[in-house]
């Protein structure tokens, strides 16, 4: 069935009250893009946040008219909203698959593969193979914080030690630990969604016996590993829920981190561990740290 969009900009508009109209006039979806140049959004858990400069799309079916619909958002937010409007059809397509004609098998460290269900294995006999396709939440190793992530797993000896994954999304780096060995993981992440997802995505690869998935509030039990690719400000907040959460001796993964933003999460993490490396891939930084049993006396 083929679509129409129309995108305006959202300027001093209500997200609430746009959202609300579209929905009345049909719309089936709603989504958000940035119109200037902030990539990165940090919300608070359970925050939504847009960018100052957002644009707008709904998406509607052709059996309703783009005229109409235009005029039901003038009547409601005036002419300036409808002159700033652009329609353009929309043909329809298998949208969740759509993006797989680019996206190839990745590797990660000597034997760590990130492919397409639909993907040839590769040739190495050794390879450990994530299989992932879209699905209701992200992370497919194409975005540079998850490949760092992958990286740094596929470095590590993972095998028979517990895991925590905080803030799992796909469970991309849950499911990779546990093909590296891991005894166990515990997913962790506020979006129902996203524990769907990974708990989904876990059982296509075989490993849902060994995926424990759970809300931030639940109780977190200490484990070997613990990886955190959030974002920045998450993580600072989260430091101490994250030290208590890793054992001595432990592996801390945190990424997410804009390069400009590592000195400040290192500083909070530093007194209770070790900073092993950081490693740099475009804008954006992964951290690996090793837990001490004590932390440091403060200078």
């Amino acid at each position: 069935m083929p679509f129409y969009e129309i995108e305006f900009p959202l300027a001093t508009l209500s997200s609430e009250e746009i959202e609300a109209a579209l929905q009345e006039l049909g719309a089936v979806s709603i989504t958000y893009a940035d119109l200037g140049d902030e990539p990165v959004l940090e919300p608070r858990p359970g925050e939504i946040k847009l960018w100052s400069a957002t644009l707008v799309r709904g998406l509607f079916q052709d059996t309703t008219d783009p005229a109409r619909t235009l005029t039901g958002l003038a009547l409601r937010f005036g002419d300036a909203v409808t002159a700033a409007a652009r329609v353009r059809p929309v043909a329809d397509q298998a949208w969740e698959r759509a993006w797989l004609v680019d996206w190839k098998s990745m590797q990660f460290g000597a034997r760590l593969w990130v492919c397409p269900t639909t993907a040839e294995a590769p040739v190495d006999a050794d390879a450990v193979i994530v299989r992932l396709d879209p699905g209701l939440a992200f992370g497919t190793g194409t975005h540079p914080t998850t490949a760092l992530c992958l990286e740094a797993l596929a470095q590590l000896d993972l095998v028979g030690k517990s895991v925590l994954d905080y803030g799992t999304g796909s469970g991309i780096l849950a499911i990779a630990a546990l093909k590296l060995g891991a005894a166990t993981v515990t997913a962790v992440d506020l979006d129902p969604q996203a524990l769907i997802a990974s708990r989904e995505n876990a059982e296509r690869n075989g490993v849902a016996a060994s995926l424990r998935t759970q809300p931030p509030e639940a109780p977190l039990t200490a484990g070997d590993c613990v990886i955190a690719n959030i974002l920045a400000g998450i993580l600072i907040e989260l430091q101490p829920v994250l030290t208590a959460a890793c054992r001595a001796g432990g592996e801390l993964l945190l990424s997410g981190i804009l390069q400009t933003q590592a000195a400040e999460v290192v500083k909070v993490y530093e007194p209770w561990f070790d900073i092993l490396t950081t490693v740099t891939r475009e804008d954006w930084c992964c951290v690996r740290a090793r837990r001490r049993e004590f932390p440091c006396a403060p200078e």
